[in-house]
């Protein structure tokens, strides 16, 4: 019982740790920073990589369209080799809303050493510098933005001095599966990359959240954005991280007028969206995935099996650790969960939900050395140096 006890309360000084020392990734009152408005508003062209989403882009685009930005703005949805209409949709969603001018192409198929996303993506940046614009702003295809959107982003940026803006879109959350796995998605992410540390310049973390990344022109050139990060599966952190490297200053925060509207109703759905990217976020490590599934347990796990062994073995100094390890896990989640109107009931079973990332981040590894990689809309990217 004496290892127990030492285990039980390594788990308690971890909390203890992530609680005050991890950049308090547990607040979620980091929204757009102190804003206002330019004397002159800058051109931005809006770039949206889009493969077979027609189920979204109902919900999603007419959003993009509506947006009232005072300057110049430009829509350039690129059709990635969609099978279900998705380019003839936004010709005819523009033609039924107008707004913004939409610009629809296709890049074709991506070369050997691209992701299609990325191929995508430099193909409409392509066709927007032939604009001139200031601004890019890097949206998918299944985010709907609130009117003032693009204004508060571009505002923020200018206001900041920031290179990179980006926030968090609020993820859906209807169905039962996604009430218990979608609130710690991000907790997770704002775990791993605590959102203040991301915005000093001190400090080596960079992250973005693709669904919504406004971008200067500039440091897209400075950072070679996207050729310079082609390969990566999570594009996302990939880009905030070359933007940084290259001496950019960036922002994330989470949102409160960027919405995403794609459906992840059941279990399989929330676990192939996980999966598909959990390893390479390791990057194809086993030692890292080893140390990962081990901190997980010992982090998510012991609390809650050291208050029932407690429990069982009449071990009082056993139970208390492993309740108070618990409780402060606990008290860390309710922001998330308040962020997401969720009911607080559902704190106390972040043990249960962190179990299944666990699975799923073993899966991941799994389908990796069985070579079937990461895999979304059809493809599949098996290897870093073997996207397609």
């Amino acid at each position: 019982m004496d290892v127990v006890v030492w285990i039980t309360a390594a788990a308690l000084a971890a909390w203890l740790w992530l609680l005050l020392c991890q950049g308090f990734f547990w607040r979620t009152d980091l929204r757009l920073p102190p804003r206002t408005d330019p004397v002159r508003w800058p051109d931005v062209c809006v770039v949206v990589p889009a493969r077979d989403e027609a189920e979204v882009l109902p919900e999603s685009l007419p959003s993009l369209l509506a947006q009232e930005y005072p300057g110049n703005a430009e829509i350039f949805l690129i059709d990635d080799g969609s099978s279900d209409g998705t380019g003839a949709l936004a010709r005819a969603l523009s033609d039924r809303y107008g707004g913004l001018p939409l610009t629809v192409d296709s890049p074709g198929e991506p070369p050997a050493g691209w992701t299609g996303k990325l191929w995508a993506v430099r193909h409409g940046i392509t066709l927007a510098r032939a604009r001139g614009p200031e601004y890019l702003l890097l949206t998918d295809a299944d985010i709907a933005h609130e009117p003032e959107s693009l204004r508060e982003l571009v505002a923020a940026a200018g206001a900041g001095g920031f290179d990179l803006v980006s926030q968090m879109a609020r993820l859906r959350v209807a169905s039962g599966w996604e009430r218990l796995v979608v609130p710690a998605f991000v907790y997770f992410f704002a775990q791993l990359y605590p959102f203040r540390r991301i915005a000093d310049r001190k400090s080596r973390t960079a992250a973005a959240a693709g669904g919504c990344v406004l971008l200067s022109a500039e440091a897209a050139d400075r950072a070679r954005i996207p050729d310079a990060i082609r390969q990566a599966v999570i594009d996302d952190v990939s880009l905030a991280r070359a933007v940084k490297r290259s001496g950019g200053h960036i922002w994330l925060g989470l949102a409160e007028h960027v919405d995403s509207v794609r459906p992840y109703p059941r279990l399989t759905d929330l676990w192939r969206m996980v999966s598909r990217s959990a390893y390479a976020q390791l990057r194809h490590n086993p030692l890292v995935l080893l140390g990962t599934v081990l901190g997980l347990a010992l982090v998510y796990l012991v609390p809650p099996a050291a208050v029932f062994l407690g429990l069982v073995a009449r071990s009082g100094p056993v139970a208390l650790l492993g309740a108070l390890a618990w409780a402060v896990m606990t008290a860390t989640y309710i922001p998330m969960l308040r962020y997401y109107r969720q009911t607080l009931w559902l704190a106390p079973l972040l043990p249960f939900t962190a179990f299944l990332y666990l699975l799923m981040t073993v899966d991941s590894a799994v389908q990796h050395y069985r070579g079937r990689g990461a895999a979304w809309k059809g493809r599949t990217y098996a290897r870093p140096d073997a996207t397609s």
